[in-house]
C-alpha cells in the first residue's frame, strides 16, 4: 500500500521557506501523511541533503520511535533527544553533531540542493535509545521497513 507525506510549509520539489532553514528561524517544517501501510508498527525519519559537498549525503534529521496513532508532526520540534510532543518521539543526531532538526545551510554559491524528508514504516516497534545517528537508525530498521514516502524540498543561497 502506498501512503504519501506533505508538507503545509511547502510543496513537494519546491523551495523550502527560509523559516525552516539555517537562515531563518531554523524550525522543522510540519509534517503530514497519508494512512500508513497494513502492519506498521513504528515510525522513522530522516532528513538528508544529497547534494551536500560530503562523501555522504549531508544528514538534517533523524526522528524514530515515532507512534503509528500519528498522523504528522507539528512545526518546530524542540531540538532535544526526548521533546515533550509529540509523545514518546526520539531525535538522533544530525550531521553537525547536534541534535534534532537543522534546517537547509548550504554552502553559499553551490547551487541548489535537494533535501529529502524520508518516512519509514516499520513493522516492529521501535524502542532505540536517543542520540542514534542515520547509519545506526538504518541499521537497527534494515530488514523491518514496510515502506517508505519521500518529499523532496529545494533551497539555495
Amino acid at each position: 500500500m502506498n501512503f504519501d507525506l506533505t508538507s503545509s510549509a511547502f510543496a513537494r520539489g519546491s523551495k523550502i521557506p527560509r523559516r525552516h532553514t539555517g537562515d531563518g528561524e531554523d524550525l522543522s517544517p510540519p509534517l503530514a501523511w497519508s494512512p500508513l501501510p497494513a502492519g506498521t508498527l513504528a515510525l522513522a525519519l530522516i532528513v538528508d541533503d544529497p547534494d551536500a559537498p560530503t562523501p555522504e549525503p549531508w544528514i538534517h534529521w533523524v526522528l524514530y520511535n515515532l507512534k503509528t496513532d500519528a498522523s504528522g508532526l507539528p512545526e518546530g520540534i524542540t531540538p532535544v533527544e526526548k521533546p515533550a510532543k509529540p509523545a514518546g518521539v526520539v531525535q538522533g543526531k544530525n550531521s553537525w553533531g547536534g541534535i534534532g532538526y537543522r534546517g537547509p545551510a548550504p554552502p553559499k554559491g553551490h547551487g541548489l540542493h535537494h533535501y529529502r524528508f524520508r518516512l519509514y514504516t516499520i513493522e516492529k516497534a521501535l524502542d532505540l535509545k536517543p542520540g542514534l545517528d542515520a547509519d545506526a537508525l538504518a541499521r537497527a530498521i534494515r530488514g523491518h521497513v514496510l515502506g517508505v514516502a519521500e518529499l523532496q524540498g529545494t533551497y539555495e543561497r
